[in-house]
């Protein structure tokens, strides 16, 4: 390949470093008392449009609610004070957040991507930013291989961590400083780990994002997204882009996400857990293949973990390959009792799901076999449940479903009745 051009891009100056924790932060900010009556909790705005004292001077700082409005700037002003950014704007969804980023690149821009991403953001990579002349390349070793990938055309790379669903985790300071020396701007997809554990600007990310839908609003009632940056021109481009392309939250949602993220340090501790504990408890199971959670010492990036995430943190995801193939992975998602056979993650209640046929049944097997995605592989998200209770639930339904699959040699019982939506 040939290598871009030297441009080197310098990090933006990061925010002022927060003078309260974590906890007061996400309690406080954005959330102003009402002047007028004194309410502690903001009112939510559903008025669409703004009163002008004479024309072009509307009498606050809204004017029309797709350009901006009350909830949504507190929940912006919060959002950006956790992960420790100047800056933060909200979208309709993760997925609408993605879509204003690539959106940003001309026809004709390359894309690096780690290669284990989330479906809908393979999705939108290989069919939608496709069409629009943006070409992606998906790396399983980005820290290692980036540079054999950068062209003169590249403009941004794409980064999970931890990654879904198989939970790898990649170096973010290595790879921006191979990013940076060509001009190439960093995004880094926080999702799985929400701003508690792991603050992605911190390690010199351009732009972290989030499907708030998960542990950001924690409630799953909330369809959501945001995106997080300290530069100045990213905010000129990004939120003319949310503004043009209209992609944005209502109110109410706002209003919510932002009551949610304020027991986000309490959810996140607790969710680590109980995925520790779960963890443990399947990698002793002689009847599971490999465990995939970077709260282990036995994960193969654990000093990232330790060096990026807060105090090692693993988060509340994790995944596992269970022994009697598809058919066990499929039955095993029945028998929980505690756990819902469901998509999505990060809210309070415990879900279970098999990426194979569900999240990521939009990828070609061959692509999501490269990168550790099995037929046999399970996707728990833990909630905020005891532990104790967890832990027996998944002990129970793993030693049945294999129990069931053995039985029937092929396994061929019961299914789950995915249909691949996302």
């Amino acid at each position: 390949m040939t290598a871009h051009s030297d441009h080197p891009i310098t990090t933006p100056p990061r925010a002022p470093s927060p003078v309260h924790g974590f906890g007061t932060l996400a309690v406080h900010a954005g959330s102003p008392h009402d002047p007028a009556t004194g309410a502690v909790i903001e009112s939510i705005s559903l008025s669409t449009t703004f009163q002008q004292t004479a024309v072009g001077q509307p009498v606050g700082l809204y004017e029309y609610s797709r350009s901006s409005n009350p909830n949504r700037a507190n929940f912006e002003t919060m959002v950006a004070a956790l992960e420790h950014a100047k800056y933060a704007l909200a979208f309709s969804s993760g997925s609408a957040t993605t879509a204003n980023i690539l959106q940003s690149l001309a026809a004709g821009s390359h894309v690096i991507s780690v290669s284990d991403v989330y479906g809908g953001t393979h999705r939108y990579f290989t069919q939608v930013a496709k069409a629009h002349g943006v070409k992606v390349t998906f790396t399983p070793e980005i820290e290692v291989d980036i540079r054999e990938h950068i062209t003169e055309a590249t403009k941004l790379v794409w980064i999970e961590t931890p990654s879904n669903p198989t939970l790898r985790l990649v170096d973010i300071r290595a790879v921006v400083s191979q990013a940076h020396e060509h001009g190439i701007l960093v995004v880094v997809d926080n999702t799985f780990l929400s701003p508690y554990v792991q603050n992605p600007l911190d390690h010199g990310a351009d732009i972290v994002v989030h499907s708030v839908t998960k542990y950001i609003n924690g409630h799953s009632d909330v369809v959501m997204g945001v995106a997080a940056f300290n530069s100045e021109d990213l905010l000129k481009r990004l939120s003319f882009l949310q503004n043009a392309i209209g992609a944005v939250p209502s109110a109410f949602d706002c209003w919510l996400a932002h009551r949610g993220a304020k027991t986000l340090h309490l959810r996140a501790r607790e969710a680590t857990t109980n995925a520790t504990a779960v963890a443990e408890a399947l990698e002793a199971s002689p009847n599971v293949i490999s465990v995939n959670y970077p709260g282990l010492d036995s994960h193969p990036h654990r000093a990232i973990a330790k060096r990026q995430h807060r105090n090692g943190m693993g988060g509340g995801m994790l995944s596992f390959r269970i022994r009697g193939g598809h058919a066990a992975a499929t039955r095993f998602c029945q028998l929980t009792k505690i756990f819902t056979l469901a998509e999505s993650l990060g809210g309070v209640e415990s879900l279970v799901e098999v990426p194979s046929s569900m999240t990521h049944a939009g990828i070609p097997k061959e692509q999501r076999e490269a990168v550790g995605v099995f037929d046999d592989l399970v996707r728990i998200s833990c909630g905020v449940e005891d532990a104790v209770d967890l832990t027996n639930d998944v002990l129970q339904a793993l030693d049945q479903a294999v129990a069931e699959s053995a039985s029937v040699g092929n396994g061929v019982n019961g299914t789950n009745g995915a249909n691949g939506q996302h």
